[in-house]
């Protein structure tokens, strides 16, 4: 145990983080904050380094940049925001770190509870029209635990569960509100615990469910591998590329992988749909993938069978979720495929001939799709506007050291320079506004990266470029942000389509609330800020204006945004 002293609770609270190894919190103050501000003041004051307070402009960049921190580093850092309408600006943000497991620590200041008495009573009008009932109820349906601390005594106990419970599989968010009066309440000292957090232990396989899916391995004649988050643990990349090869089993990257899962030059990549396999197949093993295909679209065979293997294999927190899971394997993939790949060794022998057959067949598909692919690119390179999957290609070509953050627009067929570790794409809960926060924490995380960002201009603008401009200028944070700028949301307009393919929309190509009528200059934005910005608008300009916006990142450390003019949704090109 270790004594400090202090002269309130806020100052003990930032001793604390420090204790618990929080490099970083990121704030959007208000007048909730008052105790936390001046307790970072004493802090400077007496030279202590971290936590170190990041001022984010916009609670959305705040909760993207604590996330992007922690997908690179592993580590959880703390965003703190406004009382009810600073939850509210963050909750999108949480909901996406809820649903990729993303331990983060979400506090909150909570409006004065006194309306007098008290040192931070309340003193503001808002005081009164910013209460809640219940706080928490905003954010609890996607947090693994809330709390409203109540006095200095339960300080320490309250942060470290917070924190335990964060990091404990299934990770996820948690929320801590912090009303002022007890931030600002007297005190002389604390005495805080000198141990480290330590999260409950992980599940770990059955070993009777491992051999079970051995023998359903080793017997299938159509297998597939579909993974989409295993390599939230780059660790899990090698053991899912050891249990392919035991016995040459395809795998696809699908839906929209959230990270690299498996080396897309490998022979046994077989691309990101995994419909061409799912009909035929009699053994699908799933992992750490929520959404392993439609069931409205694909009809799987009677005797197919399917084991999920994942920390929450059976997604518990999801309302509905109707997918067959014939053998469910709840243990982190990692764990989980390294077992079944020596599992399946020791049944290698007598199918040798098996193996070598399919493996041959998947390296002459692999090779093909993927000079199918590059020719599709640089056809794409020589249409009347800039596509997506050209805009991917080139960026394939830029550099062999990027840090890549991909909401949505990046097209992974014709972008193979992904490693464990080096690629992050949209949540899957699809909460837009994510990826230029990503982008900054991720830059913070590693300062010697060369930090890409990918997004629409839709995206571009739920991500409050202004705040995340500032936040790279503030914090010498450059990024290059590519804007594929095809004026409007096509998610929205492809989903009609789907639901209606002969509807009035399609028939007269006409798709209210979908497209943007003016010719924004998204580019202009980030020079208020210091940075350089370009416009593309030709294919055969595009690989020229990647270089120069890539060489002032890097050389001249300033962020910079090219607004990549693409191709309407629908372009026959």
């Amino acid at each position: 145990m270790q004594k400090f002293k202090v002269e309130n609770t806020a100052q003990a609270y930032l001793e604390l983080l420090a204790r618990l190894g929080v490099k970083y919190f990121f704030g959007n103050a208000g007048t909730d904050f008052a105790p936390l501000i001046d307790a970072f003041a004493k802090r400077a004051v007496e030279e202590k380094k971290f936590p170190q307070p990041i001022t984010v402009p916009h609670e959305s960049c705040a909760v993207g940049m604590a996330h992007g921190y922690y997908m690179v580093t592993g580590e959880p850092q703390v965003v703190m925001v406004h009382t009810t309408v600073g939850t509210a600006n963050a909750l999108g943000g949480l909901i996406n770190a809820a649903r990729s497991r993303i331990p983060l620590i979400l506090t909150a200041g909570r409006t004065p509870i006194t309306e007098q008495g008290f040192i931070g009573s309340r003193d503001n009008f808002i005081h009164w029209a910013q209460e809640s009932f219940d706080q928490g109820t905003i954010v609890r349906e996607f947090v693994k635990w809330d709390y409203e601390l109540r006095n200095f005594a339960q300080l320490e106990s309250a942060v470290r569960r917070a924190f335990t419970l964060a990091m404990t599989d299934p990770k996820g968010p948690v929320y801590l509100t912090l009303p002022r009066e007890v931030l600002a309440e007297a005190h002389d000292e604390i005495v805080l615990d000198e141990n480290p957090i330590v999260p409950a232990a992980p599940a770990h396989p059955n070993p009777d469910a491992i051999e079970q899916a051995a023998a359903w391995l080793a017997g299938a004649e159509s297998p597939v591998i579909i993974a989409r988050a295993a390599g939230a643990d780059p660790d899990a990349v090698a053991a899912l590329v050891a249990l392919a090869e035991s016995f040459a089993v395809p795998v696809v990257e699908y839906s929209q992988p959230e990270y690299v899962n498996f080396p897309a030059d490998h022979p046994l990549h077989q691309g990101y749909d995994p419909a061409p396999f799912l009909s035929a197949a009699d053994v699908i093993v799933v992992v750490e993938c929520d959404v392993p295909w439609f069931a409205s679209a694909q009809n799987l065979k009677p005797d197919a069978r399917a084991i999920h293997i994942g920390v929450d294999p059976l997604h518990a927190r999801y309302p509905v979720w109707g997918f067959p899971a014939h053998l469910a394997i709840a243990a982190r993939p990692a764990t989980a495929c390294r077992q079944l790949a020596a599992a399946m060794t020791k049944l290698r022998p007598q199918n040798e001939n098996k193996i070598s057959a399919r493996f041959e067949r998947l390296r002459v598909e692999h090779e093909r799709r993927r000079k199918d692919w590059r020719d599709e690119a640089l056809a794409k390179g020589s249409a009347p506007a800039i596509t997506l999957e050209w805009v991917s290609y080139c960026l394939n070509e830029l550099h062999d050291d990027v840090l890549m953050v991909n909401e949505y627009d990046l097209k992974l067929p014709y972008y193979e320079k992904r490693r464990p570790g080096n690629y992050f794409s949209v949540p899957v809960a699809g909460s837009l506004g994510w990826g230029l926060g990503a982008a900054l924490g991720a830059k913070l995380a590693a300062r010697e990266k060369n930090v890409v960002a990918v997004v629409g201009d839709g995206a571009y603008i739920f991500n409050n470029p202004s705040a995340c401009h500032m936040v790279s200028a503030m914090y010498d944070l450059p990024i290059l942000v590519v804007v594929c700028n095809n004026g409007g949301w096509n998610a929205p307009r492809a989903a009609t389509r789907a639901v209606h393919p002969k509807g009035w929309a399609a028939r007269t190509e006409n798709f209210p609330l979908t497209r943007f009528t003016v010719d924004a200059r998204h580019e202009q934005l980030v020079e208020a800020y210091g940075g350089y910005g370009e416009a593309v608008t030709q294919p055969k300009e595009l690989p020229a204006a990647l270089a120069r916006a890539f060489k002032i990142v890097r050389d001249e450390k300033r962020q910079a945004v090219l607004n990549v003019v693409c191709a309407s949704p629908g372009a026959p090109f």
